[in-house]
């Protein structure tokens, strides 16, 4: 017989948890440390001006095509081989690979491994929230997956600060170190009970990603999961891996560091998680909680631009403010995790998160046309514009998942 999801407040802080969320903090650092040194990382191979925002935008996107990669890979062999087997086996890559990042010497190398290190770092976050949100009660799931996004987003607060103190390349042997010692903490962690029961059924079609396409009901859901989180990585990929550039067009009154930007957002984002996850237990409706959410992105947005002469501190605030809004990540892939069945939740999940990763790619693409022919405020809010327009849309016509009981499979035609 299947065991039921553990209903006690405590199985909150139950060890599965607890290391899902430990597991996406070291993601989060990794994911956003290039960020944070790409500045004097590329400084280092001899570039400076245009060539830090071209070469930049080249390796962010080498980095996020590996995860719109990972994404894929991963989220199939979650829903075939275990939750479980993917968080340790993208730990291992995305940990071995940023070791790597730390001993480059060349451009093309520093390309290849970023690309690597974001394979790895695809299995993390949706492994860790379908495993949550499978061993948990209906009525504390939303907890449980604000427990890790709030702790797995302080991460790159980490990150800063061992930017801050160390030479990028050690920043980078760190993030490494931290995900193999991570490693020992997942051997007493146990699969979900329902990922259990679906592996003994023989007659259940597991992974099957081609039935997210096949079906024009089940296509819409998934196209519609993915667009309510594209606003989040406009926010992240643009408007604050670039905020050096934005302050001075803005005619901020000080410097602005990419590192102090990327830290101010992500600390707005560990109090936007978890005050988006409890007011989605409040609202007993993640409909509710990531439309709120969304309203506020606009109107962070909305600040970001009216910023001019102000000072640095003014904007590392709307950095905070911009995170805070942008907080509705760990709801949205649960959202995503919720409306589909036991034998295409691992897949939905975790390719879901890095599709709307990977839309860093045409959204940077968009934001470099849109800058030429417009400049660099105005293409950024064409940018901005759209991507809210179509999270909206998509938020509308997604079902209600708050009372859903996810023990159930997918049938395939």
């Amino acid at each position: 017989m299947q065991e039921q999801p553990q209903a006690s407040i405590r199985a909150i802080f139950s060890l599965p948890v607890i290391v899902a969320a430990l597991g996406y903090f070291v993601d989060i650092y990794d994911l956003v440390l290039f960020s944070i040194v790409r500045v004097p990382s590329l400084k280092s191979f001899g570039l400076e001006g245009k060539g830090l925002i071209d070469y930049g935008v080249y390796l962010l996107n080498m980095q996020m095509v590996g995860m719109l990669f990972g994404g894929i890979l991963w989220g199939w062999l979650g829903d075939k081989k275990g939750r479980l087997k993917i968080m340790f086996g993208s730990i291992l890559m995305y940990s071995v690979a940023n070791i790597a990042n730390g001993l480059v010497t060349t451009l093309p190398a520093y390309a290849v491994l970023r690309f690597i290190a974001g394979v790895g770092l695809a299995g993390e976050l949706g492994a860790g929230i379908t495993l949550v949100s499978e061993v948990l009660h209906t009525r504390i799931r939303g907890y449980g997956t604000m427990l890790v996004a709030s702790i797995g987003v302080s991460g790159a607060i980490l990150a800063n600060f061992v930017a801050t103190g160390f030479e990028w390349r050690n920043a980078f042997f760190i993030g490494g170190g931290l995900g193999l010692l991570l490693l020992l903490a997942r051997i007493k962690v146990s699969e979900s009970g329902m990922f259990q029961a679906m592996e003994g059924s023989a007659s259940v079609s597991r992974g099957n990603l081609l039935a997210l396409f096949t079906g024009r009901e089940r296509f819409l859901k998934y196209l519609n999961s993915i667009l309510i989180g594209v606003p989040i990585w406009f926010v992240v990929g643009v408007l604050i891996t670039f905020s050096p550039e934005f302050a001075s067009s803005f005619h901020i009154s000080g410097e602005v560091s990419a590192g102090n930007a990327v830290m101010y957002c992500y600390l707005g984002l560990v109090f936007g998680d978890l005050s988006s996850g409890l007011l989605s237990q409040l609202f007993k409706s993640r409909k509710r909680a990531v439309l709120l959410f969304m309203l506020l992105t606009i109107a962070s947005v909305a600040l970001y631009f009216t910023q001019e002469g102000a000072t640095p501190g003014y904007f590392y605030a709307v950095c905070a403010a911009l995170g805070f809004s942008g907080g509705y990540w760990a709801i949205f892939v649960t959202v995503a995790a919720e409306q589909f069945g036991t034998n295409l939740r691992a897949t939905v999940a975790t390719t879901v998160p890095n599709l709307v990763r990977g839309m860093v790619v045409p959204i940077t693409m968009l934001f470099q046309f849109t800058r030429g022919r417009f400049g660099l405020e105005t293409g950024a809010l064409i940018v901005g514009g759209i991507c809210m327009v179509l999270a909206l849309v998509a938020l509308f016509s997604l079902e209600e998942t708050f009372h859903k009981d996810l023990d159930y499979f997918e049938e395939f035609l």
